[in-house]
């Protein structure tokens, strides 16, 4: 039997099992449209008979329905399913429960880099279920990145995970609207660059402008001082924003959107509170 059967062979699938065959793994390939599997196969894996075909099934699908219908009615018994494909928490519950409920255990993942970081220094994935399994798999895992454990619930994984897209997907948009606002104003990409990497980089910092840390003490603490810059002043700053991007006649839906959200705050009686008073707001939709 070999030592891993990775299901799905996409951009991230592919990588995986090529990843999984360079560290000298066993590795079969199983895809619902067949042919992928042929260029797998000529580079040593075996092409496995069904989705179910081995102990352990390394699943990178777009969702989990797809693992629904790969498996369909396959018993699972001893075997070990780690789906990294992506979803919301809750779904990735049920689907514990699904795999439980034919026979196998079911180690969910979110894996935090695109293919071609795949095996490489500075890939990571975020894993939850029972430890004692996925400390049995470890060290296959390893293979494709760094194994972090975040707890028991199989839901925890893709919590992270999505929480991490989330900053992902708000920051390079918001980078965008910065770099659309400088081209507005006959400034290249290049030229503003590096403003906006000292920005990433002193927000992420453990600096006097280091907020992420700062917000996150705050938050944990559960007090939100307006000392220095009160949320009435972020509501107003945050305005401008909003009016100078209109003034260059660009997209404003993100932007506007966080002025209200700031707003909001203010109007909640929390106007001399810092801005991570925010959070109350986000938590109250």
């Amino acid at each position: 039997m070999s030592d891993v059967t990775v299901v799905g062979l996409g951009p991230m699938g592919s990588k995986m099992a090529e990843t999984f065959l360079a560290a000298g793994h066993g590795v079969a390939v199983w895809n619902r449209t067949a042919s992928k599997a042929g260029p797998l196969v000529a580079k040593g894996a075996r092409r496995a008979a069904t989705a179910a075909d081995g102990g352990l099934l390394v699943v990178s699908q777009t969702h989990y329905q797809a693992m629904y219908d790969s498996l369909g009615d396959a018993r699972l018994d001893g075997k070990v399913v780690v789906n990294l494909s992506s979803g919301t928490p809750e779904e990735l519950r049920a689907a514990a429960r699904w795999v439980e409920g034919r026979g196998g255990v079911l180690i969910t993942g979110g894996i935090m880099v695109p293919p071609p970081v795949i095996g490489r220094q500075g890939a990571y994935t975020f894993y939850s279920g029972p430890k004692d399994v996925l400390d049995r798999h470890a060290a296959t895992l390893a293979a494709l990145s760094e194994v972090t454990y975040v707890g028991a619930d199989q839901g925890l994984a893709m919590t992270y995970y999505q929480a991490q897209l989330l900053i992902f997907f708000t920051g390079l948009t918001t980078f965008m609207h910065a770099l659309a606002l400088m081209r507005a104003a006959g400034v290249s990409p290049e030229e503003f660059l590096p403003f906006a990497q000292e920005t990433f980089t002193q927000l992420g910092g453990d600096g006097p402008m280091g907020f992420a840390k700062i917000i996150a003490a705050e938050i944990a603490a559960g007090v939100h001082p307006g000392t220095d810059n009160t949320m009435h002043m972020q509501a107003i700053g945050m305005g401008h924003v909003v009016e100078t991007l209109e003034e260059a006649g660009l997209e404003i839906t993100v932007p506007k959107a966080v002025h209200a959200l700031f707003d909001r705050a203010v109007a909640e009686g929390r106007g001399d509170e810092g801005i991570s008073t925010v959070i109350e707001s986000i938590r109250k939709p």
